[in-house]
């Protein structure tokens, strides 16, 4: 019991790793919440759902051709509403936040509700790892996890538009006077924020499925993930979504699983308490709080 507790915890970390890379990326990079992010991995999955069922495109065309249309769809989402608020935090939460619910509760309105709503698996069959047997679309999501974490790092540390990124997300008035056009990368890291929301869907709704309610479920923990181990603190995210996910696993094993949102909300009470700035941020001094 304890080695398959351990397992699914490890599996549940890095979901919670993958949803919450593209809003610490988002923000990490612009400073904005994007507090629709949870309406870009429920459009991504009844985007794939309609494309797989209504088009009749195969799953190989129509997972990577919604992963486009969500990252278009961030993009989009700074170009119409975000250019005008940046720079206003309560703004731009209020913004996010209105188009994500009216998103979500658009799906509700068209009928979208009910468990026939589910997307196919990219791999059958299971692993056994000693007593163990782990179905291989969880194993697929350890390893995407895994691949993606390693290739955004030589993005953001080898690439030219990653260097922008993290020369705007360190000191945004220096990149500037360089040449760096601050608008263009704030664009670029909405459409990419959206682009791993959506991959992080592609991967993870085949093991359950698509709801309305899931779009503010993951937008939670995204947050939740973010806020413990920091805003915009990569090392923060890894930490933090294992510490939630393996309590979260245990939690549901010992206690029930109706407890593992009490958990989550439990850790954010806990560290805006403790260490408002998260684990790994830069903490605040008080006289900068006051």
């Amino acid at each position: 019991m304890f080695l398959g507790t351990l397992v699914y915890g490890i599996v549940n970390s890095v979901i919670l790793a993958l949803v919450a890379l593209g809003f610490n990326l988002t923000f990490g990079i612009s400073g904005i919440a994007n507090f629709a992010y949870g309406a870009l991995y429920v459009l991504t999955g009844y985007g794939v759902w309609i494309l797989l069922n209504e088009v009749g495109l195969p799953l190989f065309l129509a997972a990577p051709a919604m992963v486009v249309l969500t990252a278009m769809a961030g993009a989009l989402l700074y170009r119409v509403v975000l250019i005008r608020l940046r720079g206003m935090a309560i703004s731009e939460v209020i913004a996010t936040f209105g188009v994500g619910l009216a998103v979500l509760e658009f799906f509700r309105y068209l009928g979208f509700i009910g468990f026939e709503y589910t997307l196919p698996p990219l791999l059958d069959g299971s692993l056994s790892i000693g007593p163990v047997f782990l179905d291989l679309q969880r194993a697929l999501i350890v390893i995407v996890g895994v691949t993606l974490t390693g290739v955004l790092w030589l993005f953001t540390h080898h690439t030219r538009l990653g260097l922008a990124f993290r020369g705007i997300a360190q000191d945004e008035h220096t990149a500037m006077c360089l040449g760096i056009h601050s608008d263009r990368v704030a664009m670029f890291s909405l459409a990419f924020g959206g682009g791993l929301c959506a991959l992080a869907a592609v991967v993870i709704l085949p093991i359950g499925t698509i709801s309305v309610d899931a779009g503010y479920d993951v937008l939670l923990e995204a947050l939740a993930v973010c806020i413990v181990g920091g805003l915009g603190s990569a090392v923060g995210v890894i930490v933090a979504s294992f510490i939630l996910g393996l309590a979260q696993t245990y939690t549901a094993m010992y206690m029930g699983s109706h407890w593992m949102m009490i958990v989550t909300l439990v850790a954010i009470l806990l560290i805006l308490t403790i260490r408002p700035s998260g684990l790994f941020g830069k903490q605040k001094e008080l006289e900068e709080r006051i």
